[in-house]
């Protein structure tokens, strides 16, 4: 898949547990696994911003391209 997701690197530099970045942004722990392993095949732009809010960062610091 040409879309990485580096959501476990931001958390990391922003030493949060998945638990807490839940409660930050009112999403289930399930569907914040399932972005953060990379199996999901979309994310909505709100989600993206409640994140990008929570761990003060830009999506480009979460989703990365990668040519085949």
């Amino acid at each position: 898949m040409p879309i990485i997701v580096n959501l476990d690197v931001m958390m990391a530099k922003r030493k949060m547990s998945l638990n807490e970045l839940s409660e930050k942004v009112d999403l289930s722990l399930s569907n914040l696994s399932i972005l953060k392993t990379g199996k999901a095949k979309a994310i909505r732009f709100s989600t993206l911003e409640v994140i990008c809010k929570a761990l003060e960062c830009q999506p480009g610091d979460i989703l990365e391209f990668l040519e085949d």
